[in-house]
């Protein structure tokens, strides 16, 4: 029976039921050919530019492994502490869908090349939760469907669809964890931390550039809902495509509600895609999930199994970098930070652009000041998180560089950001169109503060008189009429001087 139901309250969800998670992460590895071609990898080319024969699924022409994307999925795999296969093949998962050239994807089944691993995940106040990985396996990202004329950018309402193959064949690995029990209030939390510490793992190793705004990691959230007296799990549903971590937890919360309202209600849960709208944090129905049997998996008979060497995967094993959280430790203690320092900076995801800003150039107190005030309130007003704002660490490190050898002040500083946020360029150049250098030039500096003298008689009076703290009014004007590009502490030097104090 289908009910509908408002949101159950959180709390009373908490008290009826156990949330079960399962969380499966799509990572588009950062190679320069495709997974089965030689067309190349970009993101934002011309649509149907970056296509051939065998991405485009044409009869005759026959798929080749990128060794480069094998390596890759094998270091995830030992990154998150998996097993890796002696012997594993690639397999056809036959489904329909129009940005799919072929009719099926050529992915992995039930021999994926790494298996049974495991991630810590630090959640905010410090408890680790350890998420157990079911199995990393690689396949082929399908193409892109535009749907037009709708509100909502999905079909439902659009008036046409355009279909953009050039991802078609992208290599992907998809991480699909074990169920996540146990975790009760905290499950939307662990959702975020677990995304979120495995997109720094896969950033670390440099095998992808993890911009869940371009869809290079998408995440998948399974959510069901066990009575607090039952033995198995659930119907469990499938929010497809979340792309930030914000909304992963959001979505989660919102599936907790709204099982727990269905259930409470008598009604039961529908096995299902949903898809999460960002502007009111819900999820609406998709279509009814299949199970592994309706994709009528067998073997690709055009590729033949992959046998890695134990020796090839040892030597994968010495390129593994430093792990996140061991380079989190070694940057507290090298910044001379707190727990409740670094717990904050982690909070908001700034570590890790702080680290950026100072391998720079930076310091990092100069560096933790720009990330965690200016940056994070525009993060947060934008909606985003840190690391996605169009703004790189390097970019950061060259506006502090250039408030340090006096070509801008701090204010000038924040215009400049601002530019660099709003998309006009390398810092440098904003400050080019913008005019925003420091006026270092004692004759124009000495001209309006002889101005602003000869404006306030009653003040330079004051100033002659001893009373030098008055200069401040003087040094006012004249930032005003410079505009703030005048160097602060030279103007009082000059209100000084030429009110002969």
């Amino acid at each position: 029976m289908t009910v509908t139901a408002e949101l159950m309250d959180y709390d009373e969800v908490l008290e009826r039921f156990d949330p079960v998670l399962g969380l499966e992460v799509h990572v588009e590895l950062s190679t320069n050919t495709k997974m089965f071609c030689g067309c190349p990898v970009a993101f934002g080319a011309e649509p149907n530019t970056l296509v051939c024969p065998t991405c485009l699924g044409l009869p005759g022409a026959l798929p080749v492994v990128n060794e480069v994307a094998v390596a890759s999925a094998m270091r995830i795999g030992l990154a998150l502490n998996c097993e890796v296969a002696e012997w594993c093949r690639f397999a056809r998962k036959n489904y329909f869908y129009p940005d799919m050239p072929k009719n099926f994807q050529t992915s992995q089944y039930d021999e994926p090349i790494c298996f049974n691993g495991w991630l810590d995940v630090t959640l905010e106040d410090g408890t680790v939760v350890r998420v157990d990985i079911e199995r990393a396996h690689m396949e082929e990202d399908t193409g892109k469907s535009l749907h037009v004329g709708g509100s909502t950018g999905r079909i439902h309402g659009a008036e046409h669809s355009l279909l953009d193959y050039n991802r078609a064949g992208v290599p992907l690995i998809e991480i699909v964890t074990k169920p996540i029990v146990g975790t009760g209030a905290r499950a939307p939390e662990v959702a975020r931390s677990y995304v979120s510490a495995l997109r720094d793992l896969l950033r670390a190793l440099d095998v992808s550039d993890v911009r869940m705004d371009q869809g290079s990691l998408r995440c998948d959230a399974n959510v069901s809902l066990m009575a607090k007296d039952a033995t198995e799990f659930g119907t469990r549903t499938e929010t497809k495509n979340v792309n930030s971590l914000r909304s992963v937890e959001r979505a989660v919360r919102h599936e907790m509600g709204r099982q727990g309202a269905i259930l409470a209600a008598g009604g039961t849960i529908r096995q299902e895609t949903r898809h999460f709208d960002e502007s009111t944090g819900s999820t609406a129905a998709g279509r009814a999930k299949e199970t592994s049997e309706d994709y009528r998996y067998f073997p690709e008979p055009d590729l033949v199994p992959i046998a890695p060497s134990r020796e090839w995967v040892a030597q994968l094993r010495t390129t593994l970098p430093e792990r996140p959280e061991e380079r989190r430790k070694r940057i507290q203690a090298e910044w001379n930070l707190t727990d409740l320092e670094l717990r904050d900076l982690l909070n908001v995801g700034a570590v890790d652009v702080i680290a950026a800003t100072v391998e720079a150039g930076a310091a990092p107190a100069e560096a933790r000041a720009w990330w965690v005030s200016h940056l994070a309130q525009e993060a947060n007003s934008r909606g985003v998180d840190l690391g996605d704002l169009p703004i790189t660490p390097a970019q950061v490190a060259e506006v502090i560089k250039l408030v340090g050898d006096g070509t801008l002040t701090n204010k000038l500083a924040r215009e400049v950001v601002e530019g660099v946020l709003a998309g006009e360029g390398e810092p440098g150049e904003v400050v080019e169109k913008r005019g925003l250098k420091v006026v270092s030039d004692d004759s124009a500096l000495t001209a309006a503060v002889d101005e602003a003298l000869a404006a306030q008689p009653d003040v330079a009076e004051k100033i002659r008189s001893g009373k030098v703290q008055a200069a401040g009014a003087i040094v006012g004007a004249v930032m005003k009429a410079t505009k703030g590009q005048a160097d602060a502490k030279r103007v009082r030097e000059l209100v000084l001087e030429r009110s002969g104090a």
